[in-house]
């Protein structure tokens, strides 16, 4: 199986939990990863593409497979950070 998400990556866990408050509650989960996250992928919304198993770091991996697609993870710590996750698609 392939999974589509999007993420939003920051190091401070005080910041994921506010970040994460405003995704939970409608505030634009892309306008979000633009303006917050770390990671390159902000410049397309916090977009990573597909992926096949395997291909992120097993924390990440795990909170995709046990999403549904439209779902947004609680925070998912990595060695990179605190994450919070929208799956976009699967197939």
């Amino acid at each position: 199986m392939e999974i589509r998400a999007s993420h939003i990556l920051v190091k401070d866990q005080s910041l994921a939990r506010q970040i994460l408050q405003k995704a939970k509650t409608g505030s634009n989960f892309e306008s979000l990863a633009r303006e917050f996250s770390t990671c390159p992928s902000k410049s397309s919304g916090g977009d990573l593409g597909w992926f096949g198993e395997g291909k992120m770091v097993a924390p990440f991996e795990a909170a995709c497979k046990r999403l549904g697609v439209g779902s947004i993870s609680d925070l998912v710590q990595t060695q990179f950070g605190y994450h919070i996750i929208k799956v976009t698609g699967k197939r």
